[in-house]
């Protein structure tokens, strides 16, 4: 049971932000708000904008206030970021966009001063993806800035910083490849001293700690007539984690789908992780590590329906799925380059044998089998076992689960609704999950699959 009836969630997604409320009772959400989330490209670097945001967030809990009401607030954004904070609680420098990528002197004065990764289950990622890698650019490229910074602090947590004045660190966000947390023994790798910044950074508090009070004048701004609690909030991915985490024995592997698909092995170890192949430990909200895997599939998704099209039928893609494996049309990696199981590669298109061009359909029933098979690897390089949950949009695409559940020969569930990032950072102040369990895929059981998936291999041997 909880102490509060609805809990606002602020969601921070790399390519949109919303506001929802959620009822405490049945985890139902009752009402929403929603923004893009852009990126300012210009001086010093690329960087979120965050006083957009700010005002999208104020806006959005206003009115959300005077609409159904909430009494509690909790937070989730996605990973790979950090708030470096003055004195006086400004910005010392701009939240870095993680996709900049910098001089290669830079990378490869980071690349000798990280850890290795029997020490952090981070694996070396391009850009900023390893928080480690922009504290490293910023302390060395605007050093003046630098040295103004008193507090660094998690992305979620500096939303948390926001609406209370108090600032903490976390354990989910400063395990998600950050290079600066050591999973297995939970606390600082030995980038934090290298880096000088072991003074700046904030204290780790519990993804389920109440930090404050929404500050009084904030609270008076968005109309409440009472004091708002506020959580201390946890990474996206782990916050998707997390709504399984509660009364589902291991092993079952959970594939989190947005931006990124982030493929989770509950009850799985560490010991056969690849940092070549983008297998990493995170860390659950719990403080344990949970072997992982990635791969950019949202934004993968939404370079194909620029260069195909929008997806307008989804039956007509799905049926379209044993033709096109008959065929060899397929789709090979990497649409969105620089993560994932096959780094290195670039996109490429393997043609059908004979006939003419193939259709809209049949180009989106092959990138629908990429998907799934670029998720078959990622659990494939975890060892996972058990059933596999599927939440986010792709837990919508009939033709991706299809060919999921006929590839792994063992049990998807499909999880509708919303994203599982707004319900697990809710979990945080105790709301309930709602009763939806999930939906049994179907199989795809079309002649072929298993030789398509070898041919497929094999042109990435």
């Amino acid at each position: 049971m909880t102490d509060y009836t609805r809990v606002a969630v602020l969601d921070v997604g790399k390519t949109n932000a919303k506001v929802a409320i959620l009822d405490c009772a049945s985890g139902q959400e009752l009402d929403v708000r929603r923004v893009r989330n852009h990126v300012i490209d210009a001086p010093p670097y690329p960087h979120y904008d965050i006083e957009a945001l700010w005002r999208f967030f104020r806006k959005a809990l206003q009115e959300l206030a005077g609409s159904v009401g909430f009494d509690a607030i909790s937070i989730t954004t996605h990973g790979a970021s950090a708030a470096l904070v003055d004195v006086s609680g400004e910005l010392a420098l701009p939240v870095l966009d993680y996709e900049h990528r910098y001089p290669p002197a830079i990378e490869e004065t980071y690349a000798a001063l990280r850890p290795p990764f029997i020490e952090t289950f981070s694996p070396a990622l391009p850009g900023g993806l390893n928080l480690g890698a922009q504290l490293h650019y910023q302390k060395t490229v605007f050093a003046d800035e630098f040295a103004r910074v008193a507090q660094i602090m998690t992305y979620p947590q500096y939303w948390a910083f926001r609406l209370t004045g108090i600032a903490a660190n976390e354990v989910t966000s400063l395990g998600c490849h950050t290079d600066l947390w050591c999973p297995r023994d939970g606390g600082w790798s030995g980038l934090v001293d290298a880096l000088g910044i072991r003074q700046q950074m904030a204290r780790v508090r519990s993804a389920f700690d109440r930090l404050g009070d929404l500050l009084p004048q904030l609270a008076a701004e968005l109309g409440l007539p009472s004091p708002v609690p506020v959580f201390c909030g946890l990474h996206d991915s782990n916050a998707s984690l997390l709504a399984h985490l509660v009364g589902r024995e291991p092993p079952f592997s959970v594939v989190s789908t947005g931006t990124w698909v982030v493929s989770f092995a509950v009850g799985g170890d560490l010991n056969h992780l690849d940092p070549a192949r983008d297998t990493l430990a995170n860390v659950d909200a719990y403080g344990r590590a949970v072997p992982s895997a990635r791969f950019m599939g949202g934004r993968e998704y939404e370079m194909l329906a620029s260069a195909l099209g929008p997806l307008d039928s989804q039956e007509g893609v799905l049926q379209a799925l044993p033709a096109v494996i008959a065929s060899g049309l397929m789709l090979l990696p990497n649409v969105a380059e620089g993560s994932g199981p096959f780094p290195g590669r670039r996109m490429r298109w393997i043609e059908e044998k004979g006939g003419g061009g193939p259709c809209r359909h049949d180009r989106w029933a092959a990138a629908s089998l990429y998907l799934a098979l670029m998720t078959e690897a990622c659990l494939d390089l975890l060892g996972a076992d058990g059933p596999v949950l599927v939440e986010g949009p792709f837990a919508a695409n009939e033709a991706y689960l299809a060919a999921l559940a006929g590839l792994l020969g063992r049990s998807v569930l499909a999880l509708a609704g919303s994203t599982g990032t707004t319900h697990g950072a809710a979990l945080l102040c105790g709301s309930a999950l709602p009763s939806e369990t999930g939906r049994a895929v179907v199989p795809l059981s079309a002649e072929g699959l298993a030789a398509y998936r070898a041919q497929w291999r094999s042109f990435l041997a």
